[in-house]
């Protein structure tokens, strides 16, 4: 099911979008079949307030954007934990970019991928997942590319039920996702929607220190 409303426009920062995502989520509260992932970095204030609401454990799935070479906050698609890659055939032909110009970005994400995997879990491995009920969490939804990636790498981790969860999204990304996931929900999609920073007052970067210190909070409702 797709849903999108809210009466205000704009969030306050990423902690006050969770809490209004939190709201949307109840259904989910108090079970035990229930996993909340976060995206990091900017998926983890929110997600924190989702699983602190719900009473349901937190953990981070990474995923990394592939920047399109000399314009990287443009996405081409995306990678996530256990070799998944997906792209954005678009974007792809759009610019002319080569299987071997792809390969050059994957190789750098991926080295940053494993970089923070060990930083915020360490040698912990990922909280359980199969037979469960997974809800992934971004701060918002652009192009989707990482989304979609973190739903296929999830996927081959059979979960019972993958549920995406996002304050802010385009239209168009949060309706492809409700194709791909089992559940899309989105707080505001609004028809001016470029970026998802502008429906923040707050939209400042969220700093590893962060990540850790929120994953360490919510460390005892992971087990």
């Amino acid at each position: 099911m797709f849903r999108s409303s809210r009466s205000s426009l704009e969030f306050a920062n990423r902690h006050d979008a969770g809490k209004a995502l939190a709201e949307r989520l109840k259904e989910f509260a108090g079970r035990n079949d229930v996993v909340v992932l976060a995206l990091p970095r900017g998926g983890v204030p929110v997600a924190y307030e989702v699983a602190r609401s719900l009473d349901a454990p937190l953990d981070v799935f990474v995923v990394r954007k592939l920047g399109v070479p000399g314009h990287e906050e443009l996405a081409m698609g995306a990678i996530a934990s256990g070799d998944v890659r997906v792209l954005n055939q678009d974007v792809l032909t759009w610019y002319g970019l080569s299987e071997s110009d792809v390969d050059a970005v994957s190789r750098v994400e991926k080295d940053e991928l494993e970089r923070r995997e060990a930083m915020y879990r360490g040698a912990r491995p990922l909280t359980p997942i199969e037979s469960r009920t997974v809800i992934l969490i971004d701060d918002g939804l652009a192009t989707g590319s990482t989304m979609r990636a973190a739903v296929e790498a999830v996927r081959r981790l059979n979960p019972a039920r993958i549920v995406v969860a996002v304050p802010v999204g385009a239209q168009d990304t949060c309706d492809q996702l409700r194709k791909t996931a089992d559940e899309a929900i989105c707080l505001l999609t609004p028809a001016s929607f470029s970026a998802v920073g502008q429906w923040y007052l707050d939209f400042s970067q969220t700093t590893d220190d962060e990540v850790r210190h929120l994953l360490a909070s919510a460390a005892p409702h992971r087990a």
